[in-house]
């Protein structure tokens, strides 16, 4: 007579922790391996109703170590946590990107090793900013039905995909607000580059437009004056492609975007001009792949 089989536990199963894990847990674990990190302000206003519950999902995940966190010291806030893939999050993404300064680096080892890599990034803060315009931009989807971020690549996955034209974009999105869809490409500005550096990567993006799609190139700066000199350098400058400039801490979906070209009214992000390249034509679709989907 045989004896019935033990049942599954967490000691016995090293992935009986999956069980646990909803959907929403496993699009932002999808997020964490490609863009390193989010704040819980990122995390609640992507995916959850509330801070509340976003805090006590992450605490949930956090003990059962799929997340990893730690506190930004730069925060003005002593208690604002950025999460990272903890040890069980880092074993079922394990193609995720390893090391935001240095690409090519060896991968890590750990999540653990990873997770240094990430806090003592010098690009921590860039990060940061990166993500949180494009965490606005699900924000916005979850209160507007007719809004869809089809698309957020990270530096490295756009890099990956456009980098022969020898462009380094922050992030690249392809949005949709009903029946428009506008593609993008996001230089997150920080007030540390001289106007003349940010002018020269205006050539990188022309030369996608030789070959691929010709998207709007957004200019996401710190601050009304620095908007002003870029719109006073950028003024009789005829690029291949739109340039358009917003600034920091308003909703990207919204009404804030000024192009270059012609700076009459500040235009939403769906009514930029963008044309997807040669295939759409053939393939209206072309531009959206099923594994871009980030909708909330």
């Amino acid at each position: 007579m045989s004896r019935p089989l033990p049942p599954r536990t967490a000691k016995s199963d090293p992935f009986y922790f999956t069980r646990y894990l909803s959907t929403r847990d496993r699009r932002l674990l999808s997020w964490l391996a490609e863009h390193y990190l989010l704040s819980t302000r990122q995390v609640a206003k992507a995916l959850f109703p509330s801070g509340r519950s976003a805090r006590l999902r992450l605490t949930r995940l956090h003990r059962l170590e799929v997340l990893d966190r730690f506190v930004d010291t730069e925060s003005a806030e002593s208690s604002v946590y950025l999460y990272a893939l903890g040890p069980k999050g880092f074993t079922i993404n394990r193609d995720a990107y390893h090391d935001p300064d240095n690409p090519a680096a060896k991968p890590p080892r750990s999540s653990r090793e990873r997770g240094n890599r990430i806090v003592g990034s010098k690009k921590l803060q860039h990060l940061l900013g990166v993500n949180d315009f494009f965490c606005d931009l699900l924000a916005h989807t979850r209160t507007n039905p007719q809004a869809r971020l089809h698309r957020w690549w990270s530096e490295q996955h756009a890099t990956d995909a456009y980098g022969a034209a020898g462009i380094q974009p922050d992030g690249h999105g392809i949005w949709t607000v009903g029946d428009t869809t506008v593609g993008f490409f996001l230089e997150h500005d920080r007030n540390t580059e001289p106007l003349g550096t940010v002018l020269r990567k205006l050539r990188g993006y022309e030369r996608v437009t030789d070959f691929g799609p010709t998207y709007p190139l957004l200019l996401w700066v710190p601050s009304r004056g620095r908007e002003r000199n870029l719109m006073d350098a950028l003024a009789g400058v005829d690029t291949a492609m739109p340039v358009a400039t917003g600034v920091h801490g308003t909703d990207p979906a919204g009404p804030v975007w000024t192009l270059a070209s012609d700076p009459g009214r500040p235009r939403y992000l769906h009514e930029l001009p963008s044309d997807h390249g040669p295939y759409a034509a053939t393939n209206p679709n072309r531009f959206i792949h099923p594994d871009d989907s980030q909708a909330a």
